[in-house]
């Protein structure tokens, strides 16, 4: 632990003691001659000597930046942003122990490529501050180690037959048990740094496991073979539960898709005091195993004081939405639901809130609005949920074999046009030549309905569904300016043949100078889908946006 205390300089022989505020002011005159040659130090004025350039150097001896309090140090650090104090820091040793002074790290929020490479610099950061920051925020990224070029497994060079797949498919198995054991150091790193900390205030952990599950289940065979005996996943799994035993103010606790982290018995390791003053909560993971639950009906009966909660929606009974509405518990504002085809294959439907719950919650809370994420849901199953008493103000498709029905956005159309403000629609298919079209055998396309319908949406992205240029122009014409974000991929966007047929106009450029001006902003097509995170990272995308909807209360 680092302990910064101001000394005071030796008076000067034969000075007096000055009373009162005079001593005051001549201390701060004191200090200002310090900082000027502090500043004179950095600025290295030309003409002066060497003499008097090595008295003012960074780190002199004399009235250089070392001889300056602590304190001061700190205080001026406090100005600048993140990377500059890591660049100042390598001044001097003085002032690289005044960088991790805690109050200059209330909050620390890190995005880790899962790599070698990345653990001594965590390491480094997590023992300088693990032990005293309010907010942590931490999010594993996976990506860049299971992208199809540049690596050997590639394609290249490698034989097209059988024994080039097997080649490929063994490449393919050792880069995600080098993913699995990096993941593992790192997260074990974080829990071990924060053990003890009980000013942790928020914490918040992002796994980025989907891009492993997306070419194959994340099964116990790989992760047996990083773990053989489970001491590694143990020990994880207690830390978590030791920094919930040890926390003391804790008011945010936000895991998503995370492997092997929360398990149905962590929450029960936080303290009744804790618990009655949680006011986020957000548990989403999709692999547990058949029934069982991250939190239970009666283990919710603890937060009193929850504003937002976040769950898997097969997790969220009608029990839970009783439990929300007693006199007890304080209105809930903000709601997020993770629809997975993993969850609704193995957890039932039956026990979801009918709509009489809904009431009750929405007269609860008038404040109270939902976020829906959906990954591949059938339109049967995605009838079942929405009941016409949600509150829905967000609702994200995400869908790779199960494409979204006309009939279900017109549902949601009609159902939520007083909510609704985000509509996200994303069909990753490989075809792009056979784009669905909601409009099929429709008088009127559901996504202009939409538009029409839903006078508060703002947020309207689409990719791997025909829209036709006319109704794109439509939706821009029908909202206007209040559509703060149109986002539609170039290959969603499809044109009729009397359009393509007129010599005289560009479809193109009339179509970006219509939508342009219903707009009253610049607009183009998404020209490259990989530099929007809603599109190509969908779960980072829904967990990002899930924390600033529940921050906005």
């Amino acid at each position: 632990m680092l302990l910064f205390l101001s000394v005071p300089q030796p008076r000067p022989p034969g000075a007096r003691t000055r009373p009162g505020a005079a001593r005051v002011a001549w201390w701060r005159r004191q200090q200002l001659r310090r900082l000027r040659g502090l500043l004179r130090g950095l600025r290295g004025r030309p003409g002066a000597g060497s003499r008097r350039r090595g008295r003012m150097a960074l780190c002199g001896q004399a009235a250089g930046a070392a001889s300056l309090p602590s304190e001061l140090i700190v205080h001026i650090f406090s100005f600048l942003p993140a990377p500059d104090r890591l660049r100042a820091s390598a001044s001097c040793s003085h002032w690289r122990e005044c960088l991790f002074y805690p109050a200059l790290w209330p909050q620390l929020r890190i995005c880790l490529r899962v790599s070698p490479a990345e653990q001594p610099r965590l390491e480094f950061l997590m023992r300088k501050c693990g032990w005293f920051v309010r907010e942590l925020r931490v999010e594993f990224a996976a990506e860049n180690y299971l992208s199809g070029g540049g690596g050997p497994g590639d394609g290249s060079g490698a034989d097209t037959g059988t024994g080039g797949e097997e080649v490929e498919a063994l490449q393919l198995s050792t880069r995600w048990l080098e993913v699995l054991r990096t993941y593992l150091e790192l997260v074990l790193c974080v829990l071990v740094s924060i053990r003890n900390n009980r000013n942790l205030q928020k914490f918040s952990l992002f796994g980025d496991i989907s891009v492993l599950q997306q070419q194959g289940s994340l099964s116990n065979t790989y992760l047996s073979k990083v773990d053989p005996d489970g001491k590694k996943i143990k020990q994880i799994q207690q830390l978590f539960e030791e920094i919930l035993s040890n926390s003391r103010q804790l008011k945010w606790l936000s895991c998503g898709f995370m492997l092997e982290i929360v398990t149905p018995t962590s929450l029960s390791s936080l303290s009744n005091s804790i618990a009655n003053t949680m006011e986020h909560l957000s548990l989403l993971d999709n692999n547990i195993p058949g029934n069982s639950t991250l939190i239970t009906t009666v283990e919710l009966e603890r937060f009193v004081n929850l504003r937002s909660l976040a769950l898997d929606f097969c997790d969220f009974t009608a029990e839970m939405a009783r439990v929300l509405t007693d006199s007890n518990h304080v209105p809930l504002q903000r709601l997020s639901l993770l629809v997975h085809n993993v969850s609704v294959m193995h957890k039932s439907l039956d026990n979801m809130p009918n709509d009489e719950h809904w009431k009750a919650l929405s007269r609860k809370s008038t404040s109270l609005r939902v976020y829906i994420m959906a990954f591949d849901i059938k339109s049967e199953d995605m009838l079942k949920i929405l009941k016409p008493s949600i509150p829905l103000e967000r609702i994200h498709f995400d869908s790779y074999i199960t494409c979204v029905s006309g009939a279900i956005v017109d549902l949601i159309s009609r159902q939520y046009d007083k909510f609704l403000t985000h509509f996200i629609l994303m069909n990753d298919v490989i075809d792009t030549s056979g784009f669905p079209d909601l409009s099929d055998n429709r008088n009127e396309d559901p996504l202009v309905l939409l538009a029409w319908r839903c006078t508060k949406l703002s947020l309207l992205a689409i990719h791997g569904y025909t829209v036709w240029a006319h109704n794109l122009i439509a939706i821009a014409r029908l909202r206007g300016s209040d559509l703060k974000v149109l986002e539609v991929t170039e290959e969603s966007i499809d044109f009729d043949q009397g359009e393509l047929a007129d010599q005289d106009v560009d479809p193109v450029h009339n179509l970006i100078e219509q939508v342009s001006l219903g707009l009253g902003q610049p607009w183009h097509a998404v020209m490259d889908i990989e530099s929007l995170s809603v599109f190509t990272e969908p779960n980072r995308h829904f967990y990002r946006e899930m924390q600033s909807f529940s921050e906005d209360i």
